[in-house]
């Protein structure tokens, strides 16, 4: 069975409402929705925004879902210049920028007594998202690289640069660390999936209403075409 989350209701209400012989339970103030998609049974969940929301929801994936992995999908702001709003992100791995223990000798994002710095995603997972995103995504394209996560939204352009020359990211949103972190401690195979919906600059709070929207469409597409060839 598959977990997914999205932080908004928008991201997951799309999934939602084509899925069948749903139950919805609630657990720590979210609500699940077990069911069918596709055919397949899956979990989807709405988190809510930032990473202490996402951690909690993955951990409740691992233990009343007993899930075979997660997919966190929604949107993000590009860090890279040839990455374009609407263009979709996969994870290569996942770190959290915010953290910072320095002064303890670890290097920056790494958290303390943790085996790695960044947590490292599901290959198949990703390679079955790049070949799914080609196929019902043929307008934007699909770049796979490193998520970085804080409980901050990035419309800074200096701050985007900081996190460029730090990190390597290729976009930076406020959850998919902390899932990411949640599943590598419960040996879950997760991705994930960042539609583009700002430059995570300047431009950031006038571009992301306006493109949200679309970018919300290119996941769910990604989302429905990956359930119905997922094999977990």
């Amino acid at each position: 069975m598959l977990g997914i989350i999205g932080a908004m209701d928008e991201e997951v209400a799309k999934i939602k409402e084509q899925m069948e012989g749903v139950q919805v339970q609630t657990w720590a103030a979210m609500d699940f929705y077990r069911g069918t998609l596709e055919g397949k049974e899956v979990v989807v969940v709405r988190s809510g925004i930032g990473k202490v929301n996402a951690a909690v929801c993955a951990q409740i994936l691992a233990d009343r879902y007993q899930v075979s992995g997660i997919v966190n999908t929604g949107i993000a702001g590009s860090l890279k210049a040839e990455i374009d709003i609407g263009d979709i992100v996969l994870s290569t791995d996942a770190l959290q920028h915010d953290m910072d223990a320095t002064n303890f000798g670890y290097p920056l994002g790494q958290i303390p007594r943790m085996d790695v710095l960044s947590f490292p995603a599901d290959e198949k997972l990703r390679a079955l998202a790049k070949e799914c995103c080609s196929r019902v995504n043929p307008d934007i394209h699909t770049y796979e690289g490193r998520v970085v996560s804080g409980d901050q939204f990035i419309s800074d352009q200096a701050k985007k640069d900081w996190l460029i020359e730090n990190f390597q990211g290729f976009c930076t949103e406020m959850e998919g660390a902390a899932i990411a972190q949640a599943a590598y401690l419960n040996g879950i195979p997760f991705l994930i999936i960042r539609a583009i919906s700002d430059k995570a600059d300047n431009s950031a709070s006038v571009d992301y209403p306006t493109f949200e929207a679309k970018a919300i469409v290119h996941s769910v597409n990604l989302m429905l075409e990956m359930i119905r060839r997922y094999e977990g």
